[in-house]
C-alpha cells in the first residue's frame, strides 16, 4: 500500500470517527449543534441530522477507508470495485463543492459559512482523499 492510500483511508477512518462522535450528541468541534448543522451540513435553520445518519455515514466511511486499504484481500475485484466507487463518490463530491453546487447533492446545504467552509476545505479534502486512493484500483499482481 502507498502512503497516498494509506492516507487516503486514515482520513476516512477519521472522518468516521467524527460521525461517530456527532452520533452521540457532540458539536465538536462546532461551538453547539446548531453552528455544526450549519458549518457541517449548511442548515441555517438548525436542524441536523440524527443518530442514525451520523451511524450509517460513519459506517460507509468505514467500508470507503477498507476498500482504500486493500479489503478484502481474498476479493480482490471487489476490492477494486469498491475501491473505484469511493473515488467516483469523493471525486463527484469534489466537483460539485468546488462549483459550489453541493446543494444538488444534498438539498439544504445552503448556507453561507457552510458554502466558504465546502470550498475553502470540504471539497479540497476530498479530492485529496479520491487522488490518494487512486493506488487502490490497480490490480494486484
Amino acid at each position: 500500500m502507498t502512503v497516498a492510500t494509506r492516507l487516503s483511508a486514515g482520513g476516512l477512518l477519521g472522518i468516521a470517527a467524527l460521525h461517530a462522535v456527532w452520533e452521540t450528541g457532540s458539536s465538536w468541534p462546532m461551538s453547539d449543534g446548531a453552528a455544526l448543522s450549519d458549518g457541517v451540513a449548511g442548515r441555517s435553520d438548525g436542524v441536523s441530522h440524527t443518530a442514525a445518519e451520523c451511524l450509517a455515514v460513519a459506517g460507509a466511511l468505514t467500508l470507503a477507508a477498507a476498500f482504500v486499504a486493500g479489503r478484502p484481500r481474498r476479493l480482490p475485484a471487489l476490492q477494486r470495485a469498491g475501491a473505484a466507487g469511493v473515488i467516483s463518490v469523493l471525486g463527484t463530491r469534489a466537483a460539485f463543492g468546488l462549483a459550489g453546487r453541493t446543494d444538488v447533492l444534498s438539498p439544504g446545504a445552503t448556507s453561507e459559512r457552510f458554502r466558504a467552509l465546502d470550498r475553502r476545505v470540504y471539497s479540497p479534502l476530498c479530492l485529496a482523499l479520491a487522488l490518494g486512493a487512486l493506488p487502490a484500483v490497480r490490480a494486484r499482481a
